[in-house]
């Protein structure tokens, strides 16, 4: 029975390669499991059937793209955990203010670059708030803002090698294929053309397309849940004598100064040349992530300490009060644990309506969240003796902004030495990981954190998944069947046919599944019709970037998708002619510049 299965696999392998690769197509576009169990389903079939030894599938594990990939999320978190992507927010804010349209270009033009070197999911994440804050400043609706927000980040994406994980994927794959590595800004010029003929066209058509105004959504937006705290100037520090503007304590997008206490008397809205003095109490607003970085200042303190607060701790978790709680009612400075525990009270958040007017008269609420830091062995206590909800991982860090540069250098460093060919990308990559964990720019926990386990997942069953149809004969097969249709028709038709395929599969199917199976049959199409191989491989590139159409080809589009509240039908309006358009160029850029 063993040899005659054997034999049927070895008679039908073109065939059966082909239906499971059909059938990972049918269970990616029905969407019943995740794209990672597909492919590991995928890869599984692969082994099962003998296409791919147990040796060729850890070769996956080799490859250089998915530990580049991770390396380049640790990267980009390192941004994000330093604040550097919040700085340029708050700039762009600023700078709204004053001139709203350049802003507004700014903004996009800011997008555009940091998608060309990091993960641009965090990105949008950030300057989705900045969006709809800006989108009020311009008298406009988030609406109009938000998909642009996302089609920046794309096509920021195409502007070099590290753009996209799926840029790095193409790559890896080509030059398991024999082609020649990929430099960094090989790509860069196409990128640049098609990034400008895409924002020219929102800028010019798409705008007339975008939805204007729909219920539920206005340009104030949610925003993050804002904590009322304050910030005590102790007699010894070194903020005294100081004016408002120069200590920088409110100068962070995410902190709004809300009065000032002094000797008694409370002074609204103080202004910024206000000089501070010993004893004054700064009553203030800001972020989850905003007030633990403002927990960590020497020259201030924060919040509510209750007794026998002498060591440094911490430890920061939050706290939620129940509906039967004995402290709803009572003043915040009066509660039971500042009497009982070494707990220091950082701030209050409120989801209706916002506390106050001071931290310490807050009347407490059902539902209020307290920033509280602490011990591990108070928060324990607290747990037992309470009946307070408490959570121990608070959902937001504070920034640690003085190792920004450093985290800036080490993507920098990356970059410039991968494109002066010092070492290879993934080398660069990794090293620049091992700078900024060591500098502390994020910890070890939350660098493993930040990789994206799903799309690693992914992309390595698709590289079995590859390597199976290539063993098996289908992928020769396919070309073999394509080649009598496509011999007479000239280069530039086939490279727009190559991007169109891959652009329509990327629509229904997750882009990196598309790369991985289109590379290596663009590169054998390319050597049976003694054709541009760098050519085909870009068009699977760019095509595999171009998820426009619909809100689940890009994880971008998911993002503004839901925080925009717009229909399925929003993006079809927009993405459609935006697909043909970006299509058009990317071919003819390619043609003439590959």
């Amino acid at each position: 029975m063993k040899q005659v299965i054997e034999t049927f696999v070895t008679d039908h392998s073109q065939l059966l390669g082909m239906l499971v690769l059909g059938a990972m197509f049918v269970a990616f576009f029905l969407e019943r499991f995740p794209p990672s169990v597909v492919a590991i389903c995928g890869a599984a079939s692969m082994l099962a059937m003998g296409f791919v030894t147990p040796d060729e599938a850890l070769m996956a594990f080799s490859n250089s793209a998915p530990v580049t990939i991770g390396a380049m999320f640790i990267l980009s978190s390192a941004l994000v955990r330093t604040g550097a992507i919040e700085a340029l927010a708050h700039y762009m804010i600023q700078a709204a203010d004053t001139r709203p349209k350049l802003a507004l270009l700014g903004l996009m033009m800011s997008i555009l670059l940091a998608s060309a070197f990091m993960n641009n999911t965090p990105v949008v994440l950030v300057m989705i708030p900045v969006v709809i804050e800006l989108a009020g400043k311009l008298s406009a609706t988030p609406h109009q803002l938000l998909i642009p927000l996302s089609y920046a980040s794309i096509l920021g994406g195409t502007c070099t090698l590290i753009g996209t994980s799926t840029n790095l994927l193409v790559s890896g794959v080509a030059t398991d294929n024999g082609m020649a590595p990929i430099g960094i800004f090989d790509i860069t010029l196409i990128g640049v053309i098609c990034a400008f003929s895409g924002m020219a066209y929102l800028a010019l058509f798409g705008r007339h397309l975008l939805p204007v105004e729909r219920p539920g959504l206005t340009s104030k937006g949610k925003g993050a849940p804002l904590f009322l705290t304050e910030l005590r100037i102790p007699q010894d520090s070194a903020l005294v004598g100081n004016s408002l503007q120069s200590t920088k304590l409110i100068a962070a997008r995410g902190v709004k100064l809300v009065g000032l206490q002094r000797a008694g008397h409370f002074i609204p809205h103080p202004e910024l040349t206000e000089i501070l003095q010993a004893g004054d109490t700064l009553i203030i607003r800001a972020t989850q992530e905003e007030t633990m970085t403002l927990a960590q200042r020497k020259d201030v303190r924060m919040g509510l300490t209750g007794r026998n607060m002498n060591g440094e701790f911490k430890e920061i978790f939050e706290i939620t009060i129940p509906t039967d709680a004995e402290t709803v009612g009572r003043h915040l400075g009066d509660l039971p644990l500042l009497s009982r525990f070494a707990v220091r009270i950082l701030g209050i958040s409120r989801a209706l309506n916002e506390p106050g007017p001071t931290l310490k008269d807050t009347r407490i609420k059902p539902g209020d969240t307290l920033l509280v830091q602490a011990s591990r062995n108070t928060l324990d206590q607290l747990g037992e003796t309470t009946q307070l909800v408490i959570a121990h991982e608070p959902g937001a860090r504070e920034f640690r902004r003085k190792q920004a540069p450093i985290a800036i250098a080490s993507l920098l460093g990356v970059v410039l030495l991968a494109a002066f060919n010092v070492l290879p990308i993934t080398s660069l990559a990794l090293i620049g990981v091992a700078v900024i964990l060591v500098t502390r720019c994020v910890d070890a926990s939350e660098a493993w954190g930040s990789l994206d386990g799903n799309v690693l997942i992914l992309i390595i069953a698709m590289l079995i998944v590859g390597s199976g149809l290539e063993e098996s004969g289908s992928i020769q097969a396919i070309v073999d069947a394509v080649r009598p249709t496509l011999e007479n028709a000239s280069p530039f038709v086939i490279l727009v046919l190559v991007y169109s395929l891959t652009s329509l599969m990327t629509e229904t199917v997750t882009n990196n599944a598309v790369a991985v199976i289109m590379t290596p049959l663009v590169i054998a199409l390319s050597i049976q019709l003694d054709l541009n191989m760098h050519q085909l491989v870009y068009a699977v590139m760019f095509g595999a970037s171009a998820s426009f159409a619909t809100p689940v080809g890009y994880q971008t589009n998911t993002l503004v998708y839901a925080a925009g509240q717009y229909r399925f039908t929003d993006f079809l309006k927009i993405g459609g002619p935006m697909n043909i358009w970006i299509g058009l160029v990317s071919c003819c850029a390619i043609y003439w510049l590959a």
